[in-house]
């Protein structure tokens, strides 16, 4: 009798991960029409779809892994789906970053491409999930880390562009840096409200790095850009971080 009482609540467990796993083996279709086109156009080693299964592993594990039990279906959901279908873009763009950076103009143009046709996409997973009454806040998690990731992958490929130096760098890391900063000062781990000027810089630091990637966009113009998203970061991350202090406060007994 035992046994049979835990055995519901197990496959209730499970249940989410094995739509979750097949909603990956899925993705496994556009990542690899990505990787192929990417490699070809670039002339990549076979190391490349080698490091692309490599990280898409990684983000499987990691979703499986901080799966809600109670996620609704089907799948992970539409949205999710959706940001899914992003990150399938964005991981050939990041498995970029070990190899050679290119240097033709096809090729910087079909990053440009499909790193748009990702930050284009966002938002519309969060769209539907209101609409559909299936937001989470996994899914809100899993489109925030998959912005993070995209702009840090985007940053360092305008680096390696050789247009802007190191301090480009900065907009893809800022994120990161927010998230260490929290393990010196927990009052830095408190949740923020949401707010729609937070998903706007996001949205603009995406427009901005792939104008900076663009070749047509003339260098004196990719560095005021460059500087301008930079600057319109960090504000966004003080003013965040100024409430989470001054909240903080006034939480604090005494």
């Amino acid at each position: 009798m035992p046994p049979r009482a835990r055995r519901p609540a197990r496959a209730q467990h499970s249940r989410p991960q094995v739509r979750a796993l097949t909603d990956f083996a899925l993705g496994l279709l556009p990542l690899a029409a990505c990787a192929f086109t990417t490699s070809r156009l670039l002339a990549l080693p076979p190391q490349y779809f080698a490091d692309v299964l490599g990280i898409y592993t990684l983000l499987a594990a990691l979703v499986v892994r901080y799966l809600p039990p109670d996620l609704p279906p089907p799948g992970l959901g539409a949205a999710n789906q959706i940001t899914l279908v992003r990150a399938s873009l964005a991981i050939p763009m990041a498995a970029l970053l070990l190899q050679p950076a290119p240097a033709e103009a096809v090729a910087i143009w079909w990053i440009v491409g499909v790193s748009a046709t990702a930050v284009a996409l966002d938002g519309i997973d969060g769209r539907v999930a209101r609409r559909r009454g299936q937001a989470t806040r996994f899914g809100a998690r899993f489109d925030m880390e998959l912005d993070a990731f995209l702009m840090l992958v985007l940053s360092v490929l305008v680096w390696r562009t050789g247009r802007v130096d190191a301090w480009i760098l900065l907009i893809g890391a800022l994120r990161y840096l927010f998230v260490a900063a929290g393990w010196i000062w927990p009052a830095l781990t408190a949740e923020l409200p949401a707010s729609m000027r937070r998903k706007t810089v996001c949205v603009v630091q995406g427009i901005a790095l792939i104008v900076c990637l663009a070749p047509i966009v003339p260098p004196e113009l990719v560095l005021r850009v460059a500087a301008g998203a930079l600057a319109l970061l960090a504000y966004s991350f003080a003013v965040d971080v100024i409430w989470l202090i001054v909240h903080a406060r006034v939480r604090a007994p005494g």
